[in-house]
């Protein structure tokens, strides 16, 4: 497998390489040699590389600046995917897209199955379901949906929970939006096994089990002290979506199902174990 990484740079991009299976040839160039929004270096480094697998990991990912800055996020990631797509599709290689949860509108009381219909919120989310459509039109193309993605490095929950909690007396954490978290490590790792499978179609992937982000900002601390990365713990208390207003809507309840998933890369680890991994991980690298 020769695999060319778009957003190499990123917190899934840098996951794929560190996980990438023996035998694999892995090409991750940066930003400035990789441009997605730039169709015709997209088909030259495609064209110079001749890779297998086109993995995209990048994405515009700021949920509420989207509200407002909606071309941006349209560009990246519908147009970018589009040219990915057809790319791929003319050099013979084949598209792993990454999208997300916030393609539901969170009303459903079960795990979303990926062929439930999407009713996106907001302009975040409806880029990216636009993204999704652009790469189904490369009938060979590989979608994973992904939801809460953290990891030892990057800007994410898990970081801004540490800072926060050395930084301020208590914490307010909206507890009535549950989903599941997801380390990058595990993603990538299912990544590389679908890819593996020539899986193509729509799949999703988190780490197992269901919480709220009170209750994932509660296990934070509570592994963090174990593992030493907080001297004294904190009140966290829970809050409503409503006392915590955002420009954007988030889906109440947006749990993927995973059953046709597991069924190709075997089950993810519970996302508590995932999160105590990738602390470790943040410990050993101080």
């Amino acid at each position: 497998m020769i695999a060319l990484i778009a957003g190499a740079a990123g917190q899934l991009g840098r996951a794929l390489q560190a996980t990438a299976p023996a035998g694999a040839t892995v090409i991750a160039p940066d930003e400035a040699r990789f441009d997605i929004l730039d169709a015709a270096a997209v088909d030259a480094i495609i064209a110079e590389t001749r890779p297998t697998h086109l993995f995209n990991a990048a994405a515009y990912t700021a949920v509420d600046k989207a509200e407002t800055d909606a071309d941006t996020a349209h560009r990246v990631n519908a147009t970018a995917v589009a040219t990915l797509a057809t790319a791929a599709r003319a050099h013979g290689a084949k598209l792993v897209h990454i999208s997300t949860d916030f393609v539901f509108d969170g009303t459903a009381s079960t795990p979303y199955p990926p062929d439930a219909t999407p009713n996106p919120l907001g302009l975040y989310g409806a880029t990216k379901r636009a993204g999704e459509t652009a790469a189904l039109a490369n009938p060979d193309a590989l979608i994973v949906r992904t939801a809460w993605v953290y990891a030892a490095k990057g800007n994410n929950f898990v970081h801004t929970m540490l800072r926060l909690m050395r930084e301020r007396p208590e914490l307010r954490v909206v507890a009535d939006q549950v989903g599941t978290p997801t380390h990058a490590t595990g993603l990538a790792r299912a990544l590389w096994a679908l890819a593996a499978a020539n899986a193509r179609g729509i799949f999703h992937w988190t780490d197992a089990g269901v919480c709220s982000w009170y209750d994932f900002a509660v296990a934070i601390q509570e592994e963090a002290l174990a593992l030493g990365l907080l001297a004294t713990a904190i009140p966290i208390l829970p809050i409503r979506t409503t006392d915590y207003p955002t420009p954007a809507r988030r889906p109440a309840y947006s749990v993927l199902d995973k059953t046709d998933t597991w069924a190709l890369t075997g089950p993810a680890l519970p996302w508590r174990a995932e999160l105590r991994l990738c602390l470790q991980d943040i410990r050993d690298a101080a």
